[in-house]
């Protein structure tokens, strides 16, 4: 089965709400084997309505709308279908009475307003789907060839429950004892730019063993994304494991995960198999680094805090940064970045000491030290062996790692990149995989190893 979704509202148009309604019904429809053949977006213009549904229908002859089903003037999806179908919009006293209860059990005063018996009007015909979640009831309209429409509510929560309290059985009875399915797998990678994993792969890149390949950049790096249709669940699930494992063999140490697993949650795991708690001090990045490590449940085993180091005074106070490197360096240079790493371990009695210090922009910048210039650095207290240094490089102790970027992208990318590479950093240190020159952070993010 093919379907196309409508989602209505001026307010997706205008950018005020963003469509989450649509991400979750190709979610849960992939989970039938349904597919979604086109999304499109609507205004509250009953004439705009009425056109994306018209030809929703003449394509495919299946469509789930959300949206305009409320009780204000805005709502207008119900007349307009209707009136695609043919049909009048009649009193269902049943709903009226049933707005009536749940207006009084809210305690809301006085009585039911009028603009709300509008809800109640439904096409003639029409089956009803009930909404245990809000008090617009959602429709299902079908004429004589078989072409349907679902209008759903367009508030998320509302829209959800209703789907899995009456759409879903609905689909699940017309896709019947249905053999395949729609399903993805992801691999996440981190400091390689798309095009160098696109040669890396080859003709892989392209789609293998009848599954469809993805390139996703994103400011964490590119996520690889295949997709299995037309197949039964665990063929499916069989295809796509393997796939996957072909792509981990030619991607190597860039891939960090799958999934929406993220590489703060990875750096947490690879902690605690190897008992290392981290700090982290950090200037340009003002707190985000702790944030994402902070978000993932249970991080307070191994994330013990951080410092966020904005002023020269703290760096010098609070993480014993020399006043001479300060005023030969500069505080976004290696010296200041390794002392503040160090530290910020000393410090809080941790293992592993991590520190960002670097120019976010938009102003600030230098010739010599431009707009993303950052430098990353990770003190681990044991363990680790010396470091090799380009020529020219003061000795580093055995247990550091440092790094300098070069990012691009305005003020919010560069400071996301910049944790994304402090993260990417301590998973190499940990796994003693830090290589050189693999700066690339997707398209917009480059580094240069300075270790």
């Amino acid at each position: 089965m093919n379907v196309e979704v409508v989602t209505i509202g001026d307010e997706l148009l205008l950018g005020f709400t963003i469509d989450t309604n649509a991400v979750y019904l190709a979610r849960e429809l992939a989970l039938l084997g349904i597919s979604i053949a086109r999304r499109t977006t609507c205004g509250d213009a009953p004439e705009d309505i009425a056109d994306a549904v018209s030809a929703a229908l003449g394509r495919t002859g299946a469509v789930i709308t959300t949206g305009g089903l409320g009780p204000t003037a805005d709502d207008r999806s119900k007349a307009s279908i209707a009136a695609l179908f043919g049909r009048e919009l009649v009193l269902d006293q049943a709903i009226l009475d049933r707005l009536r209860r749940l207006w009084r059990e809210r305690g809301r005063p006085g009585e039911l307003p009028v603009s709300n018996h509008s809800q109640a009007m439904i096409p003639r015909g029409a089956r009803i789907l009930d909404n245990h979640h809000g008090s617009a009831p959602g429709i299902w309209l079908e004429d004589e060839q078989g072409r349907w429409v679902a209008l759903l509510p367009g508030v998320p929560r509302e829209m959800r429950g209703m789907y899995q309290d009456t759409l879903h059985p609905i689909l699940t009875e017309r896709v019947g004892v249905h053999p395949s399915v729609v399903r993805s797998r992801t691999i996440r990678t981190t400091g390689v730019a798309e095009s160098v994993l696109a040669d890396r792969l080859g003709e892989l890149g392209s789609g293998f063993d009848g599954l469809q390949m993805a390139f996703l950049p994103n400011p964490d790096g590119v996520d690889l994304r295949l997709t299995s249709r037309g197949l039964p669940a665990d063929e499916a699930d069989r295809v796509l494991r393997t796939g996957a494992d072909r792509l981990l063999a030619k991607i190597g140490e860039a891939a960090y995960g799958e999934d929406t697993i993220s590489l703060a949650a990875v750096v947490l795991e690879l902690c605690r198999a190897e008992q290392l708690r981290i700090a982290v001090a950090e200037s340009c990045t003002g707190g985000l680094l702790g944030a994402r490590i902070s978000d993932v449940p249970g991080a307070s085993d191994v994330f013990h805090g951080g410092l966020i180091a904005y002023d020269n005074r703290v760096k010098r106070q609070l993480l014993g940064v020399l006043d001479a490197d300060l005023g030969a360096h500069g505080a976004v240079s290696e010296p200041v970045a390794l002392q503040m790493a160090k530290g910020i371990r000393v410090r809080l009695g941790t293992e592993i000491g991590v520190s960002i210090t670097g120019i976010a922009g938009p102003s600030g910048g230098t010739p010599e030290k431009p707009v993303g210039t950052i430098w990353i650095a990770v003190d681990i207290a044991e363990g680790r062996p010396p470091v090799p240094r380009p020529e020219g490089r003061p000795p580093v102790t055995p247990f550091q790692r440092v790094r300098l970027f070069h990012m691009v992208g305005d003020r919010t990318e560069i400071r996301h990149r910049a944790v994304q590479a402090a993260l990417s950093m301590i998973r190499k240190a940990i796994g003693e995989i830090d290589q050189p020159g693999d700066g690339d952070n997707g398209k917009a993010s480059r580094g240069n190893s300075a270790s």
